[in-house]
């Protein structure tokens, strides 16, 4: 159930042999993504568990779920993008329903990412959890 964007990474992913090219690719991925307003780097979007500093604003918008991110590390910023890619744009009570970490594990991450890093993910999916359960 993963949306389209996402399914697009998913087959770049396919054409990469090594996970150096996959690691630049993500790191693209967050560099493209517009950064987080100063506003919103706040405690109460913090995301805690994470090596690096993270912030999530979530909101629902007409029904549907989305939220910003940022990050100070590059390639958590494109962790960040993309569980954008993921789950941003889906009805808010469907977000549920996707299996966030069997969607990432189509991209192989878990076995390249530091236990830090995945700690992080981690919690970042904690925190989309966390909030579209309280919908």
């Amino acid at each position: 159930m993963a949306t389209d964007a996402f399914e697009d990474i998913v087959a770049d992913f396919e054409f990469m042999d090594d996970w150096e090219d996959r690691y630049r690719y993500v790191i693209e991925l967050g560099k493209a993504m517009d950064p987080l307003d100063d506003a919103f780097k706040v405690d109460a979007n913090k995301v805690h568990g994470c090596a690096s500093q993270v912030w999530m604003q979530h909101y629902v918008e007409n029904g549907v779920y989305r939220f910003d991110g940022d990050s100070d590390a590059m390639i958590v910023r494109g962790l960040v993008a993309l569980l954008r890619k993921l789950v941003n744009g889906v009805p808010v009570g469907d977000v549920g329903a996707i299996d966030i970490t069997a969607e990432l594990t189509r991209l192989e991450l878990a076995s390249n990412l530091s236990s830090q890093r995945s700690n992080g993910l981690r919690s970042m999916v904690e925190k989309i959890r966390d909030f579209t359960a309280a919908q």
